[in-house]
C-alpha cells in the first residue's frame, strides 16, 4: 500500500534496541512523512529512529547507546548459569509486570518511570520534538512505537495528536504516563488485556484503541486478507498430514477459507527466529540436527533467521557444515540474514508465506500467529515475554517447545493428532490480523 496525499502522512518513530520497536513501525512505513531527520541507510522507508536520527545531539546519543549495549549484553549474559540468571533478574524487576488479579488502581509511577521522567525533564528529547515541530506547515499525527519517544512528545509540546503502539501481550506501569489521567497520549493497543491494564494504570478510556497488533500487509493483502488465507489453505495441508483436524473440522475451515488445495505447494517448512541480542542461537541448531535425515531426503526445510547479525549467521553456516548438511544450506536449509534491518524484514516477512510453524521466544512475533502460524514457544527472556507465553497458550495459539534434541519426536507426534493446525485456525479466526488498516483509520 502506498498514501501519495501527504496530509494523510504521519512521523513514525521507532528505536533500534532489539527487534520489536522497529518490526512493529515496519509494516506501517507507507504511513510515513518524508523528514530530514532520517539517516541515509533509512531514507527509503522514512521511518525515524529516536536513539539514531540525522544531527542527533551527542548526549543523547550516548544515553540511548549505552541502554542498547547494556540490554544486549545481560540478554547474552543470562545464558551463564547462576550469575546471568541473577543479573537478568534484577534487571527484569524494573520493567515486571505486575500480576493482574485482583483488579486494582495501578496509577501510581514506579521508581523506572520516575527515573525516565527525570532524563526527560533535564531536556532528554527536546531537540527531537522540537525539529519536528517546525519541519511542517502543519501538524501531523506522531506514531511511536516505544513509550519514550511519546513522553518526549507531550512534555516538549508536539503540536499534533500522539499516538503509542503497544507491542506486548500485557504491559508494564512504565508504559504510561508519570500523571495518566492527564495525559494526551493515546495508545493502540494489540488485545484486550493491553486495554485494561491501560486503564488500571489510569489511561482514560477517550486514549485507548483496540487496533490489534500491526502485521505486515505483504502476508495479509486487503481487508479481505486474500494472501493470508491463501497461504492458509497450503499450511494446513502440512501441519495436519493425517487429516484429523480438517476431518473434524471441515466446515469451520470451509466458512473462514474454502476448500482446501489437493496438495502442498511447499515441504514442511519451520522457521527458527533468534532475537535481536542473539540469544538462543543453540537452538535452532539443534532443530537441525534432530531433523538431519528429514531435511536429507527433502521433506523437511528449516529456515533460521539471523536477523541482522552476522556472527549468528556464520554460527549458523559453521554448525550446519559440521553436521555434514552443506549441501543442503539455502535449499532445505535457509539462513536469513540482511545487514540493513528493513531488508531483513522484507525477508523474513516474504518467507513467512510459506512458513508453516514459527519457532520463537514469545516476542512480538506473538501476534504473528494471528497469520494462521501456530507458535512454538522457546524460553522467554523478560517479565513481558512471560506474559506474552501465558497468553499463546491460554488462547491456544502456541505451544511450549519440548527439548529441541528430541524435535524429530516430539514435533511429529504433534503434527499426527492435529495440535498445529488447531492452533493455527484458531490463531487467524480469534486474532486480530488488521492493526494497520485500523491504525490508518483512526489517524485519518
Amino acid at each position: 500500500m502506498r498514501i501519495s496525499d501527504e496530509s494523510k502522512k504521519a512521523w513514525i518513530i521507532t528505536v533500534n534496541m532489539g527487534y520489536g520497536h522497529q518490526r512493529t513501525a515496519y509494516p506501517l512505513r507507507f504511513l510515513a512523512a518524508q523528514s530530514g531527520l532520517i539517516q541515509k541507510n533509512q531514507e527509503s522507508q522514512n521511518v525515524i529512529n529516536a536513539n539514531d536520527y540525522f544531527r542527533m545531539p551527542e548526549k543523547d546519543r550516548i544515553f540511548w547507546r549505552q541502554t542498547r549495549n547494556f540490554y544486549e549484553m545481560i540478554s547474552r549474559f543470562k545464558k551463564f548459569p547462576l550469575l546471568g540468571d541473577l543479573a537478568f533478574s534484577v534487571f527484569d524487576f524494573f520493567q515486571r509486570i505486575l500480576v493482574f488479579y485482583p483488579k486494582r488502581d495501578l496509577s501510581k509511577p514506579n521508581l523506572a518511570l520516575r527515573g525516565n521522567f527525570s532524563l526527560i525533564q533535564r531536556g532528554f528529547g527536546r531537540d527531537l520534538i522540537g525539529k519536528l515541530n517546525i519541519e511542517r506547515g502543519k501538524p501531523i499525527p506522531f506514531i511511536t512505537s516505544f513509550f519514550l519517544p511519546a513522553f518526549m512528545a507531550e512534555r516538549f509540546d508536539y503540536n499534533g495528536e500522539i499516538f503509542c503502539i503497544v507491542c506486548d501481550a500485557d504491559i508494564a506501569r512504565i508504559w504510561a504516563s508519570l500523571n495518566p489521567e492527564k495525559s494526551r497520549i493515546k495508545y493502540f493497543a494489540p488485545n484486550q488485556r493491553v486495554v485494561e491494564r491501560l486503564r488500571m494504570y489510569g489511561i482514560k478510556n477517550e486514549n485507548i484503541f483496540l487496533t490489534g497488533y500491526p502485521l505486515p500487509l505483504e502476508n495479509i493483502g486487503s481487508e479481505e486478507m486474500e494472501i493470508l488465507k491463501e497461504n492458509l489453505r497450503y499450511r494446513l495441508l502440512n501441519l495436519d498430514p493425517q487429516k484429523r483436524y480438517s476431518a473434524k473440522y471441515h466446515v469451520l475451515i470451509e466458512k473462514y477459507l474454502g476448500s482446501l488445495p489437493d496438495f502442498p505447494n511447499h515441504p514442511l517448512t519451520i522457521l527458527f527466529s533468534v532475537g535481536g541480542a542473539g540469544a538462543q542461537k543453540e537452538i535452532g541448531i539443534n532443530i537441525v540436527k534432530s531433523l538431519k535425515e528429514r531435511i536429507k531426503n527433502k521433506t523437511v526445510k528449516i529456515i533460521l533467521s539471523a536477523g541482522t547479525k552476522e556472527k549468528v549467521k556464520k554460527y549458523f553456516q559453521e554448525n550446519v557444515k559440521k553436521l555434514g548438511l552443506e549441501d543442503h544450506l539455502y535449499e532445505n536449509i535457509d539462513i536469513i540474514y540482511q545487514k540493513n534491518i528493513y531488508d531483513y524484514f522484507e525477508e523474513f516477512n516474504k518467507k513467512l508465506r510459506k512458513t508453516d510453524i514459527l519457532w520463537t521466544k514469545p516476542s512480538e512475533l506473538s501476534f504473528y500467529s494471528a497469520l494462521g502460524i501456530p507458535i512454538v514457544i522457546a524460553p522467554t527472556i523478560g517479565s513481558q515475554e512471560d506474559f506474552n507465553k501465558r497468553w499463546l497458550i491460554k488462547s491456544g495459539y502456541g505451544m511450549t517447545q519440548e527439548n529441541p534434541k528430541y524435535t524429530e519426536q516430539w514435533l511429529f507426534d504433534w503434527l499426527k493428532t492435529g495440535y498445529l493446525a488447531e492452533a493455527a485456525m484458531q490463531a487467524f479466526i480469534e486474532g486480530e490480523k488488521l492493526g494497520v488498516y485500523n491504525i490508518q483509520k483512526i489517524i485519518s
